[in-house]
């Protein structure tokens, strides 16, 4: 059995980057949806979270398709 360290370091730099990058976008839309948001503030939060689900959506259909 032979491991390709390189492809290996590769997956694990692509998913830590995405992982943040995602956490991050996610945290815009907590921020966006206090109570003190303005309506421009809202809806940036909104797109934030619609970012979010379709990441979601597209890492499902890459495990099931």
């Amino acid at each position: 059995m032979h491991i390709d360290w390189a492809a290996f370091g590769q997956v694990f730099g692509v998913s830590l980057v995405v992982t943040v990058a995602l956490v991050g976008v996610f945290t815009l839309g907590i921020v966006g949806t206090t109570s003190r948001a303005t309506v421009a503030a809202r809806s940036g939060a909104y797109a934030c979270y619609a970012l979010c689900a379709a990441a979601v959506g597209y890492g499902i259909y890459l495990i099931v398709g």
